[in-house]
This record gives C-alpha cells, structure tokens and sequence, in this order.
C-alpha cells in the first residue's frame, strides 16, 4: 500500500506540485527553520515548495523514520514519519529533517524542517525569501 509519505518522495523526486497538492490536507501547516510563525495552507505551502524546487540544488532524502508523535497544532498525537535530507543551496551543504504529521486520512496535516549547519540555514532563508518575493508570495 502506497501511503501520503511515499506519494510525498515520489511528488518531490519528479518535482510535482500538484501530486504535492494531493497529500496535503486544505489547512497544512508547514513550520520552518527562517520563519518563527507557519505557512498556512496548501496554497501557501505549494507556492513554498514552488521556490523550494527552484532552490534546492542536488536534492535527496538518504532517511526515512515513521512513528507517532505530537502535533504543534493541538499537541494530539498524530502518526508521523522522520525524512532525512540532504541538499546544496548557495554552495551549502545542508543536512536536514523533514517531520510529518498525518491526519486520519493520511495526508500531511503538519509538516516541520529542521536544518543545519546556521550558515546553509542563513543562506537558504535568504534564497528562500527572494523566491517567495519574485513570485508574489512576499512583500
């Protein structure tokens, strides 16, 4: 059985965002490492993994965990799976973690990146946020 976070990999590996579209619920919150308050909502968060696609460079998840964890949102536990990255922005290596919450349909409900080291972080909110202003998404 194929499940949202298989069809999330495969939506980010072919660079698909309306596959992208359909794993996320309507209300997804998406809690980055450049920003303190979320990105809400699919169109918000599509527009984000938009400039994301664009940014990254050499892209690849190298790790996969699944489990259950609490969401930020309600603090309800939520099944969860843990994906480990690793990308190039700006010249910076990235190391990474993409955390996922499901809801009981099994779509992305939540979804929370850590990365490091602070210099890819600086250089990646910086690229980050000249995408969202050329596409509309930032003033």
């Amino acid at each position: 059985m194929t499940t949202a976070v298989d069809r999330f990999r495969a939506a980010v590996d072919r660079r698909d965002l309306d596959a992208l579209g359909e794993v996320f619920t309507e209300d997804i919150r998406l809690y980055s490492p450049v920003k303190f308050t979320p990105f809400e909502g699919r169109p918000m968060v599509l527009g984000l993994f938009g400039v994301l696609l664009r940014t990254f460079e050499d892209f690849r998840y190298v790790g996969e965990f699944a489990g259950a964890s609490q969401t930020s949102t309600d603090g309800m536990e939520a099944p969860s799976a843990v994906l480990l990255f690793r990308a190039t922005v700006g010249g910076r290596e990235i190391h990474g973690i993409d955390l996922l919450h499901l809801d009981d349909d099994g779509r992305i409900k939540e979804f929370t990146v850590m990365v490091r080291p602070q210099s890819a972080v600086q250089a990646l909110g910086e690229a980050v946020l000249t995408g969202l202003v050329a596409d509309g998404l930032a003033p």
